[in-house]
């Protein structure tokens, strides 16, 4: 069972900026994609950004494109996602999740997404 541990987090004004980091403790820890996902108060989850593992590629959700910037570290089995130019409507609890399952070419936002973070309360205050 592989356990995600994220931290960053917390309240900014709008225009500032965050940083998120899921890592996982699990020595032989290997996924096809790792990425975070987000839930608005009253709106279901949503895709924000996420990295092919083992190969080179990434995909950012046009709502975020351009203010977040997702960036991984094998060696120290971590993400991140940087976030900037913050808005109120990036407010949500934001999830980091890994994809053990494939098949290895799928769209990133389509992996079958099957272990999660505890989450991560991002507020935005104008």
């Amino acid at each position: 069972q592989v356990q995600l541990v994220q931290s960053g987090g917390g309240l900014v004004q709008a225009g500032g900026s965050l940083r998120l980091a899921c890592s996982t403790s699990e020595r032989t820890f290997s996924a096809y994609a790792m990425g975070w996902f987000r839930q608005p108060p009253g709106k279901e989850r949503e895709f924000v950004a996420a990295v092919r593992w083992n190969r080179v590629g990434s995909k950012t959700a046009d709502s975020v494109k351009g203010r977040f910037t997702i960036s991984k570290d094998n060696d120290n089995r971590a993400i991140y996602l940087q976030m900037n130019s913050l808005k109120p409507e990036d407010t949500a609890v934001y999830y980091c999740a890994a994809a053990t399952k494939g098949p290895w070419n799928a769209p990133l936002p389509d992996f079958e997404y099957n272990y999660w973070g505890q989450g991560t309360q991002v507020t935005v205050s104008l």
